[in-house]
């Protein structure tokens, strides 16, 4: 693999109000938005809806299956952070790669980066809509959908406070509903709650039926697959972080915070899960983890409650998935990887083209979702599975090239350091290969093996045409300079 010629730093694109119009992200983001953006982005509405599939697969397991994959999004967040430091820019890790591992790396990973948000766009509008059309029967689903991506649109449209004010607001439910979670439940177990007829079981559902591992030490790695995804989203606030007034410090903070925010929001809550409801507990695969264990407590309207706050988890990926995907296409636009119409801001610093193009192959991802969702929204879905494991392997990739590179140019800028490097970054490597290796194991309709073979192609496909653009276009070049 070659590098690119060494410069400092990538080209800024955060500018201030003061110069003119389409010459630059602007600084919009404050400090109170990018620490909302940083808690909420480990908190997907995959844990509320997802967690009672791996407690069912694992059991009390569960709990280190996720410990596993934090410890995972921890070390990958931590190499992030090293090169965003030193280096911010809201091309983040495609960026990153694009320097450290070639031009074919930063065009490859930042696509399918982009591709990846744009099918989850279809998702969560979806999921949305179904709750809306659950309270408002008469505005149809596909209606719901339609609305909820125009106001969201609307939102990114505006300015780049305006996704930061809404993000502020839904990441602040979304703390404020687990964390109110955390303590009912943690009175529930220890007979503390008020009104509540809940036996004080303390943590003895840990290991009462049938062991911590009830299935076997085998199920841990099941229910790795089951929740690796639903901490895709963290890596959102180095990207963010460059449209703030100090992003060095912003990423540094941000960083640093991660590995309390996965321990008090993934594991706390789940902690509770497990210890309020035996494991195997029928409701729990029936109404979700979360409903389930605020019923036990006698929490009335706890499904309501809970659909409110996935709605809300939902408004918060589908703003923050249309942010990601448009700051991605507006890097690869300045980088000439992409149409240079997505790399142009309008007077207030938004990126307008790159978000109407995300938003565009939203709208058609979530068309093929009410049109073919077994067939074209099944291979999206696909497609797209394993996206997130080669975005982490990539950035780790990255980050062994690009520590020597910072130490060789700006030492100073090295605020922010991997641990044990480059041991730490191997073994992280050797993890998520792991991981999908073992993804190849589960040969269900849509399971694992459809997810990596078909996000293999797919990246293939796109690093080939990657390769096969740069040879043109130093063909092209040598072509400009031979004398006729």
């Amino acid at each position: 693999m070659t590098t690119r010629p060494p410069v400092s730093a990538p080209d800024p694109v955060t500018t201030t109000k003061n110069d003119p119009a389409g010459s630059g992200l602007q600084a919009g983001l404050k400090n109170r938005h990018l620490s909302m953006i940083a808690i909420g982005g480990v908190i997907g509405a995959g844990l509320f809806v997802g967690s009672g599939s791996g407690i069912a697969a694992a059991g009390p397991g569960i709990l280190v299956s996720y410990a596993l994959v934090g410890v995972l999004v921890v070390l990958v967040m931590r190499m992030l952070g090293e090169m965003a430091a030193a280096n911010p820019t809201s091309g983040s890790f495609s960026a990153y790669a694009d320097r450290a591992l070639g031009r074919w790396a930063g065009f490859t990973i930042g696509w399918l980066y982009w591709f990846f948000w744009v099918v989850v766009l279809a998702v969560e509008a979806t999921a949305g809509a179904k709750i809306l059309a659950g309270w408002i029967p008469a505005v149809p689903q596909w209606g719901w959908a339609l609305i909820v991506m125009v106001v969201l649109t609307a939102t990114n449209l505006v300015s780049v406070s305006s996704y930061g004010e809404f993000e502020f607001w839904f990441a602040g439910i979304k703390v404020v509903a687990i964390a109110a979670f955390i303590v009912v439940g943690a009175l529930a177990i220890f007979g503390l709650l008020p009104g509540s007829d809940h036996p004080a079981s303390g943590f003895s559902n840990l290991t009462s039926h049938g062991g911590f591992l009830p299935n076997g030490p085998g199920a841990i790695l099941t229910g790795v697959l089951m929740v690796v995804f639903s901490f895709m989203g963290s890596e959102i606030v180095t990207l963010a972080a460059g449209e703030t007034a100090n992003p060095r410090a912003a990423v540094t903070k941000a960083t640093n915070s991660v590995i309390w925010r996965i321990a008090v929001f993934y594991l706390g809550s789940i902690l509770i899960v497990v210890s309020l409801l035996r494991w195997d507990d029928p409701a729990i695969l029936k109404d979700g983890s979360y409903v389930a264990a605020l019923s036990s407590v006698g929490i009335p309207h706890a499904a309501q409650i809970m659909n409110a706050i996935v709605l809300t988890s939902v408004l918060s990926c589908l703003n923050s998935g249309l942010y990601t995907a448009s700051r991605m296409a507006f890097s690869l636009g300045r980088r000439s990887d992409a149409p240079a119409a997505f790399g142009r801001t309008t007077r207030r610093g938004v990126p307008q083209s790159a978000i109407l193009a995300s938003v565009v192959f939203g709208f058609v991802a979530v068309a093929f979702n009410y049109l073919w969702p077994d067939t074209v929204f099944q291979f999206l879905l696909n497609s797209s599975g394993a996206i997130a494991l080669f975005v982490w392997l990539v950035i780790c990739f990255s980050q062994l090239r690009m520590r020597k590179i910072i130490q060789r140019e700006s030492p100073e800028k090295l605020v922010v350091r991997m641990w044990l490097y480059p041991y730490l970054t191997w073994a992280t490597i050797a993890l998520i290969t792991f991981v999908l290796g073992y993804m190849l194991t589960d040969t269900a309709e849509g399971g694992g093996r459809d997810q990596v073979v078909l996000s293999t192609l797919v990246a293939l496909a796109v690093v080939a045409f990657a390769l096969v653009r740069g040879r043109l276009a130093r063909k092209a070049g040598q072509d400009e300079i031979v004398p006729s």
